[in-house]
């Protein structure tokens, strides 16, 4: 081989090298890549990828939240939904019973109205000119034992409102408990309602006792109006005249001697 044709040889390859050498800086992109081995870098390409992320965590915190509040929401509709654990009914019926039955054992002259007035036509109407003065004295007596058993009544009543104040204090006190320490609305609305039922009972309690003190003041009155009434008949039969004075004969010593 000639010394010509050598070099002919070493330029032909030197042009066929050029392209390859050349050929990565031209395709290189704007972007600055790394490589490390077969790895290749893009920090463009992180950032976005750190942003996308950070977005899918926010939308996740907010879906969290939101099922903490959705969570909050149906504990408080279930407090809200709760119902009062004391009830009071029961205490405040039995005082009311003890009351009823108290007025219901009146004696005599009881709260009907159809026997009122009988006994007003019968004993406190007016005296009749044609009874006998023992008949006045019975009807006097049958007066006064109204009068009597009214009175008694009354301070019957009196001492069963008198026994119930203890329990209405017991039931107050224990609902105003209930009411401070309600964990919804339910359950103070409960609480509400019992306490207006306690007063309610206190209130038919003082109905009571006016009703039987003014029964036994009543039948006391009537008492008074009928003993008036009879007293005029009785001034009236004894101013009546009589038929006077007939003498007779009259023996001092009927066996002689």
């Amino acid at each position: 081989m000639t010394l010509k044709r050598l070099r002919i040889r070493r330029i032909a390859a030197a042009l066929l090298a050029a392209p390859l050498v050349l050929s990565p800086v031209l395709t290189t992109p704007a972007q600055a890549q790394f490589g490390f081995g077969r790895i290749v870098y893009d920090p463009t390409n992180y950032a976005q990828n750190v942003l996308q992320a950070a977005r899918a965590l926010e939308q996740i915190n907010n879906q969290i939240s939101s099922l903490q509040n959705q969570a909050q929401m149906l504990i408080n509709q279930a407090r809200n939904l709760a119902s009062l654990p004391y009830s009071s009914l029961q205490q405040l019926q039995q005082s009311v019973a003890r009351t009823q039955a108290l007025l219901s054992e009146a004696q005599r002259i009881a709260y009907d109205v159809q026997q009122i007035d009988r006994a007003f036509e019968t004993s406190y109407g007016d005296a009749s000119m044609t009874a006998s003065d023992q008949a006045l004295i019975d009807g006097a007596k049958d007066r006064w034992q109204n009068t009597v058993a009214g009175l008694q009544d009354a301070m019957r009543v009196q001492a069963g409102v008198v026994g119930n104040i203890e329990t209405n204090r017991a039931q107050m006190s224990a609902l105003v408990g209930a009411s401070q320490s309600a964990t919804g609305a339910l359950q103070a609305t409960q609480a509400g309602n019992q306490l207006l039922a306690l007063q309610a009972q206190q209130i038919s309690d003082l109905t009571a006792v006016i009703a039987a003190q003014g029964r036994a003041q009543n039948l006391e009155a009537a008492q008074r109006a009928a003993a008036q009434e009879q007293a005029r008949e009785q001034r009236r039969r004894f101013l009546e005249p009589g038929e006077g004075y007939r003498p007779g004969n009259a023996e001092m010593f009927p066996n002689g001697g």
